[in-house]
């Protein structure tokens, strides 16, 4: 599954409110950005949960939300 099919799947809302009620959620999203995301732009959401021992969910909505932010 690709990260837009999660996206337009009716629970990613659900999924995200989760997400962001992690404690370490913030934490683990600045790593990501400046750490992983600089050595390796094309990581993968199954790559980045294995890597940081975080839920699939958590490293989608990161990924995500990252993605998001350079667009912009």
């Amino acid at each position: 599954m690709s990260l837009e099919d999660y996206v337009s799947d009716k629970m990613w809302n659900t999924l995200v409110e989760t997400v962001h009620e992690l404690v370490m959620f913030a934490r683990h999203k600045a790593y990501v950005r400046d750490s992983i995301l600089q050595e390796k732009p094309d990581t993968k959401p199954e790559d980045l949960a294995v890597r940081l021992g975080i839920p699939l969910g958590e490293a989608l909505v990161i990924l995500f939300e990252l993605k998001k932010e350079r667009e912009a």
